[in-house]
């Protein structure tokens, strides 16, 4: 079972946001081989949600107030360890971040900019395309929006 904790930046340990910055980088720069700015000064604006399971960070989602990102709030660097994927986890972190985002910012709408091989799996959270498809670090990608 998943224990979920979601944190302001200032109330995470040095411990988590290590944990944090190593699961971001193994996945999207090592693991997706995409070389860009993955500190990208958002941190310190977002609330982090992190998903455990016996200690070990499966799961994390970043979740940003509106006017950072877009104009309406936003969940970004969704991302698993391998070992989560295809079992469920990723709906689960998808909508505890739902849930979570509604809490802190208000119900309203959540933009997202997401990877465009996984429009079918947000879409069946709710999400609907936006945008064209562009480029992002060499991944195509589509934005999407909650109504």
């Amino acid at each position: 079972m998943i224990n979920w904790i979601c944190k302001s930046f200032n109330e995470l340990t040095l411990e988590e946001l290590y944990l944090i910055l190593q699961l971001r980088s193994e996945v999207f720069v090592v693991e997706q081989h995409c070389y860009y700015q993955d500190v990208d000064g958002k941190d310190e604006k977002s609330y982090h949600l992190m998903g455990y399971d016996d200690g070990v960070l499966l799961a994390y989602a970043r979740l940003i107030p509106p006017g950072v990102s877009y104009t309406e709030q936003s969940i970004g660097r969704v991302v698993l360890k391998k070992e989560a994927r295809k079992s469920g986890t990723g709906k689960l972190l998808m909508q505890e971040s739902i849930a979570r985002s509604y809490q802190i910012f208000g119900k309203a709408p959540i933009k997202i900019g997401a990877q465009y091989h996984l429009k079918k799996f947000y879409e069946l959270l709710g999400f609907e395309q936006c945008s064209d498809i562009y480029d992002d670090a060499g991944i195509d990608h589509i934005e999407m929006i909650t109504s």
